[in-house]
């Protein structure tokens, strides 16, 4: 049962270290307090600590924060995913997925949109540092100490997301005063080390999943999530990435050399690997059972997840098979902004148990007036992620606009693939081989394991060759989890596997290449259920039309102008591998802050 976080915590609480936080202005700083109850009583207290911490993370389900702007809009288009629905120039909603975005972007550019919620989280969990280490008793063991760990955890999210998404950005490493109300932009560079060492320390106060009642739950932070966040942080901040005045480069600071966070990954993925306290799901499908099951207990696959109650959150409103009515399965008619792109299907191996988990060429059609619907196909520039699915979930969502399913932040799968990747790089691609096997293996029946797993790994006999495998791994893992844009960038391979996307799609859309054994007519059949599809011609080479019982649908509608939408023509997304700031901060900025990039 889905233990939630309480969202809504107690107004004379929230009043007494949040007022006006929302607001970064003179009135944040110069009004009255709210509450007789003082820092030194609520920063001393466990219980009311607990609350403060709590607080921070209350931003995730503003109405444009996480919610309804960063989660469905972030991370769109890749080499694997895109937002078909809104992909298009002149839409503000694609311009953000295009590498078009500006300034004054109609979705974004309003004063609650993430970024200055955010910051209202960072301002929040800043007030908790300072207030815990003032006034708490921190040490390792202590609540106190757990909840200052929580809060630097927290804070370190909260600057990921940032750097993802805009670059470099302001560094608010202290609550604001009259001197730091308007801050410049300061190197992603500081700000990482920053968070690196935050979690360092962070992961000496957090206790293992499970070692504590506080740790139980997936929606709490624990530290094996701290590590795992620490060891990405680490690889992303020694990877290429856009930089103001001078290109896609690696960072310049030996602080943030390959060799040594590669060294700090590999650290910290063994750590978490060598305690045994999480581990890989037994199937694929397990993992997104659990999650639109809502299924919070630690100690699985799932590290950490953003949580959402009952009642908030678009995570399956956003991404799940899409669903054109109330139905049997929901009292949400809603899914399916965006999905895999339409070669990725044809990109895994046929016998791989990922490929219809994360790639499904269906909807959920109108109901009959008995409230009842079938699935029924869609188009070949049409996919859906599996990986969400009203349909597995234990509730039946009846809110209009939001689901309450949890955002999947990190899992175990990635550790393991960090691993492979920081082996590869210092110790050779042999060391790298026992980590990609254990991936492959859940993928695979035990009896394809000697060709799909152990000779296709044994194969591998370069630095070169292990990292490309290691690239595609990714892709069949993490499709639809919205990684891949920043891991894409981190490996400088962004413009270019964005542009062989579209011209694998063009293959597709012709029937040649890679491509040219696809077969151009599906034939379906509806199951016992009456509700469940059985398709024929999704394999290469079912071309034979298996008989009376089956009907058919044409598989070729891929346009042209479509497979262009993945990213603006005449735009390098290289040179826009990050959104502006928009408009309304740089007015309200005190002239500190500029775009940068050519925006």
């Amino acid at each position: 049962m889905k233990n939630i976080i309480k969202l809504i915590i107690s107004g004379v609480l929230i009043a007494v270290l949040f007022n006006a936080c929302q607001e970064f202005n003179e009135d944040f700083l110069d009004g009255p307090a709210k509450s007789s109850i003082s820092d030194n009583v609520i920063f001393s207290n466990p219980d009311l600590a607990q609350g403060a911490v709590d607080g921070i993370i209350e931003i995730i389900a503003h109405t444009n924060s996480y919610r309804g702007r960063h989660i469905p809009f972030y991370g769109f288009n890749t080499d694997t995913e895109w937002n078909y629905n809104s992909s298009s120039e002149g839409n503000s909603t694609g311009e953000l997925m295009i590498y078009d975005a500006k300034p004054n972007n109609g979705q974004m550019d309003r004063s609650n949109s993430s970024w200055n919620e955010i910051y209202i989280g960072i301002e929040r969990a800043n007030k908790c540092i300072e207030g815990i280490r003032e006034f708490g008793s921190s040490e390792p063991g202590t609540e106190l100490g757990r909840l200052l760990g929580v809060a630097l955890t927290y804070r370190a999210v909260f600057y990921s997301d940032l750097i993802k998404s805009w670059g470099d950005v302001p560094a608010r490493f202290k609550p604001i005063d009259s001197e730091t109300l308007f801050l410049e932009k300061s190197s992603r560079d500081v700000i990482y080390k920053q968070i690196i060492a935050d979690l360092e320390e962070a992961a000496t106060l957090v206790p293992w999943p499970n070692e504590s009642p506080a740790t139980t739950s997936v929606e709490r932070i624990n530290k094996a999530f701290v590590k795992g966040l620490r060891a990405r942080l680490a690889l992303a901040a020694s990877g290429f990435q856009q930089y103001p005045g001078d290109g896609v480069r690696r960072s310049t600071d030996s602080d943030l050399s390959v060799t040594n966070m590669y060294n700090l990954a590999l650290k910290e993925c063994e750590s978490i690997i060598n305690s045994g306290t999480v581990s890989l799901e037994p199937s694929f499908e397990t993992i997104w059972r659990k999650l639109n099951e809502d299924n919070v207990t630690a100690g699985g696959e799932s590290l950490w997840e953003m949580p959402f109650a009952d009642g908030r959150g678009r995570v399956n409103f956003s991404f799940a098979v899409r669903h054109r009515s109330v139905d049997q399965h929901t009292g949400q008619a809603r899914g399916g902004i965006a999905g895999p792109l339409p070669t990725v299907f044809y990109d895994y191996d046929e016998a791989d148990s990922r490929r219809d988990i994360t790639c499904v060429p269906y909807q959920w059609g109108s109901a009959d007036a008995s409230g009842f619907s079938q699935q029924e196909l869609v188009g070949l520039n049409t996919w859906y992620f599996g990986k969400y699915r009203y349909e597995w979930m234990n509730r039946y969502v009846t809110s209009s606009n939001d689901d309450g399913v949890n955002k999947l932040y990190m899992r175990y799968a990635e550790v393991l693939l960090m691993a492979a990747e920081a082996e590869n790089e210092i110790n050779g691609y042999n060391a790298a081989k026992p980590y990609l096997k254990q991936i492959r293996r859940r993928a695979f029946d035990p009896e394809d394991h000697p060709e799909k797993v152990d000779a296709y790994v044994d194969a591998i006999s370069s630095k070169e060759e292990m990292l490309n495998a290691i690239i595609d791994e990714h892709k069949y893992e993490f499709t639809g989890e919205m990684e891949r844009k920043q891991a894409l960038i981190r490996w400088n391979r962004l413009g270019a596997n964005l542009a062989q996307a579209k011209q694998k799609m063009r293959d597709l859309q012709m029937r040649t290449g890679a491509y040219a054994d696809v077969p151009s007519t599906l034939y379906y059949k509806y199951a016992d259920d009456n509700e469940t599809l059985e398709i024929y011609g999704l394999n290469r080479g079912e071309t034979n039309n298996p008989g009376a019982a089956y009907s058919s649908q044409d598989w070729t509608d891929l346009p042209e102008d479509e497979i262009n939408s993945l990213f603006k023509e005449g735009v390098d997304p290289d040179t826009r591998q990050f959104w502006p700031i928009w408009q309304t901060f740089l007015d309200g900025s005190n002239g500190k802050l500029v775009n940068d990039y050519g925006y």
